[in-house]
């Protein structure tokens, strides 16, 4: 099956992943320079009216850009652990019952930002690889690996086989996140926007921390918290 996506940021990075099978421009940029960049790339290329690009895609924010991809590749747990082997720190990102797509593509966008190896997510009960996600992503679908596991536990029991520390993160906690130590092999663990990170993978990780937060808000989006942890981890490697 294809999948329509639009957007000028998340077109142009499916054109760099050679990912598209057909692009569509909307006949008034046909002589912008962008447009004839990443039109070079592309074997089919359909130039429509913006009206017409605004319905495929099922949206009127397209910039005046759609493209028609295979579905996203999928990854094994196995090809995650691989993808970290050799680097000094490696970096997994584990969600635990991501429903909203914004979230998730503002969650892989954070991800490629700052080198994650790779994320888990349920084969069930997460937001699917769509058109928004990759929009909100603003292309970082294309680059960062998802692996689907019917079972986090086990995927977690595997991962600390292979020398994993998985942090999950529960506003209960009395551990700041910061005090950790992240110079080694980490899952960091998102829990869902609405029920957070379920007690039995809670109670299987190596360490549960929170945010601190000194406002009048308790908590946090989901994608933001993944975003200040992914943060976090990258400042205490480097320093």
């Amino acid at each position: 099956m294809a999948t329509i996506i639009y957007g000028k940021n998340p077109v142009a990075a499916a054109v760099e992943a050679g990912h598209v099978k057909v692009l569509y421009i909307a006949a008034r940029l046909k002589e912008d320079r962008f447009a004839k960049e990443i039109a070079s790339s592309v074997s089919n290329v359909k130039y429509q009216s913006d009206a017409q690009i605004e319905q495929l895609a099922k949206t009127n924010n397209t910039q005046g850009y759609a493209a028609e991809v295979e579905d996203y590749a999928s990854y094994s747990l196995t090809d995650l652990i691989a993808a970290g082997k050799g680097k000094k720190f490696p970096l997994l990102v584990m969600l635990d019952g991501i429903e909203d797509p914004h979230n998730l593509g503002a969650i892989l966008r954070s991800a490629d930002a700052f080198g994650v190896d790779g994320i888990i997510v349920k084969s069930r009960g997460e937001a699917p690889l769509n058109a928004t996600v990759a929009k909100v992503s603003t292309g970082a679908i294309e680059f960062v690996k998802i692996a689907e596991v019917t079972n986090l536990n086990q995927a977690i029991d595997t991962l600390k086989k292979a020398g994993y520390w998985i942090v999950s993160t529960d506003g209960y906690s009395t551990v700041d996140y910061g005090d950790i130590d992240y110079k080694c092999p980490i899952c960091v663990v998102i829990g869902s926007e609405g029920f957070g990170i379920s007690k039995l993978v809670l109670k299987n990780s190596d360490f549960v921390v929170r945010i601190p937060m000194y406002g009048h808000v308790n908590s946090l989006n989901a994608s933001n918290a993944a975003a200040i942890l992914l943060a976090g981890i990258d400042y205490k490697r480097r320093h």
